[in-house]
């Protein structure tokens, strides 16, 4: 009967004179045992883990029920094992046994107290606090879009540089999704006009090749250091005038961004167990360029990610999307659309949850989101929709289409648009205008990416 109680709350306590509080045990957890698995049908499980998961106050709701309904089933048992109990020898073992049965309930809802404290405490410092919401964020709103940058802000280097600028746009109703990544070396980023930059830019970020689009952020950074008045009441002028060059030369509205720093990207894939990838080129790890177009390994030891179906920890997915040694950037850039599809894609929310306790100080010291505590739940429910029933495409903006030293952000704007809304063709498509094919190497001396560049929006699954 004790162990009866252990698997079904006050179960065991039916054919006792604590039938009454056992019959009231065990009907209240099975009707709140209902109310979650219909819950969790309803929105699909992972939709419906995700939207609990980013509510602060539901969080500490569930907290406290966890507690409340642990010590109300370990009462449970000890009544069971008290009021079944008979007299004479094997009282001792009997209590053993009782003290074995309470510890399977306490264990699992001590650990599930101490995720969902966790849990809260990375809500409340990466969304600043807040209030809940239950309105649709995304009711009047078609796309949302949101700037995903990869920083290399690090003790060891001064100010920040993005290593990665991506841009995902996603359908709000199919979760469908485009992903955009920009050339960090790209020439005469254009400023908008209501950001206070462009003041002193008035023509863009044009000085040549010591301006390129991956030191926007810190020449913001240092700029309202130097005038304070520059950008009054903003903390991050870095990353707003990112976000507002980025959405400019993409022509979209950029809704939200999230910033990771390499050692949050590194320990976040070793959360998810790995990542798998179908490596089209041999990337070398631990490597560097050096100024006569040979490729140096550090310490002397040669090591390489090899062509084919491989499965790569944090330390070598980062390698692989970072490493520009014997590649050029817009094959860098492909690969890193292919991780990024791979964390969308591949995201397990066991190994995650197994995982989590290291990985949330992670990312409470690693990662930088604008997201207010109110949009949670509406982006919950988008990622959920994505990975369920969305499928993710990429637009290769390559040296096809972007002469990085002049490039034309007419072109890229109208490609840009088209991804996002194809329209149905009724003739052959129009070539558009590139420069031909040079035998020249890259800027780096990098060898050529390892497929034929394209203009063309294509499923994440081609181009990986």
């Amino acid at each position: 009967m004790t162990a009866l109680s252990t698997l079904l709350p006050g179960a065991g306590l039916l054919g006792t004179r604590r039938r009454n509080f056992g019959r009231l045990l065990l009907l209240s957890f099975l009707l709140i045992g209902a109310l979650v698995l219909f819950y969790a049908w309803r929105k699909g499980f992972v939709t419906a883990a995700l939207d609990l998961a980013v509510r602060p106050r539901v969080l500490i709701g569930i907290l406290v029920a966890v507690i409340a309904g642990a010590l109300l089933w370990v009462t449970g048992i000890l009544l069971t094992a008290r009021e079944t109990a008979p007299n004479g020898r094997g009282s001792a073992l009997r209590a053993a046994f009782a003290a074995f049965c309470c510890l399977v309930i306490l264990a699992p809802a001590a650990t599930a107290v101490r995720y969902l404290t966790i849990q809260h405490d990375v809500v409340q410092v990466l969304t600043g606090g807040g209030e809940d919401a239950e309105a649709n964020a995304w009711a009047d709103k078609p796309r949302v879009n949101v700037l995903l940058l990869g920083s290399d802000a690090a003790d060891d280097r001064v100010g920040v540089r993005t290593d990665s600028m991506m841009v995902a746009s996603i359908d709000t109703q199919s979760g469908d999704a485009v992903l955009f990544s920009l050339p960090r070396n790209l020439e005469h980023a254009p400023i908008p006009s209501d950001n206070p930059l462009s003041r002193l830019y008035p023509n863009g970020y044009d000085c040549g090749d010591e301006c390129l689009l991956n030191g926007i952020w810190t020449l913001a950074a240092d700029q309202a250091e130097a005038d304070p008045t520059l950008f009054p009441g903003d903390d991050n002028p870095g990353l707003t005038t990112t976000r507002d060059v980025i959405g400019e030369i993409l022509g979209l509205e950029i809704d939200r961004s999230l910033v990771v720093n390499l050692r949050g990207f590194q320990a976040l894939v070793n959360a998810m167990g790995g990542i798998d990838i179908n490596v089209k080129e041999r990337i070398c790890v631990g490597c560097k360029l050096s100024s006569g177009g040979r490729i140096i390994f550090n310490n002397g030891v040669e090591r390489w990610i090899e062509p084919g179906q491989q499965h790569l920890d944090g330390y070598h997915a980062l390698w692989y999307a970072r490493s520009r040694a014997g590649s050029d950037d817009f094959s860098r850039m492909r690969r890193q659309r292919c991780v990024t599809g791979a964390i969308l894609n591949q995201a397990d929310p066991i190994a995650l949850l197994r995982n989590y306790p290291s990985l949330a100080e992670v990312i409470k010291d690693n990662v930088t989101l604008d997201i207010p505590t109110s949009e949670l739940p509406a982006w919950a429910e988008l990622v959920g929709t994505l990975q369920e029933k969305g499928s993710v495409r990429s637009l290769p903006i390559t040296n096809k289409v972007v002469n990085v030293v002049d490039p034309d952000y007419d072109q890229i704007r109208e490609l840009v648009q088209n991804a996002i809304s194809p329209q149905p063709t009724t003739s052959a498509a129009p070539t558009t205008s590139a420069p031909e094919p040079s035998d020249t190497p890259s800027e780096s001396g990098a060898s050529p990416s390892p497929s034929e560049p394209t203009d063309e929006v294509e499923d994440i699954s081609t181009a990986c």
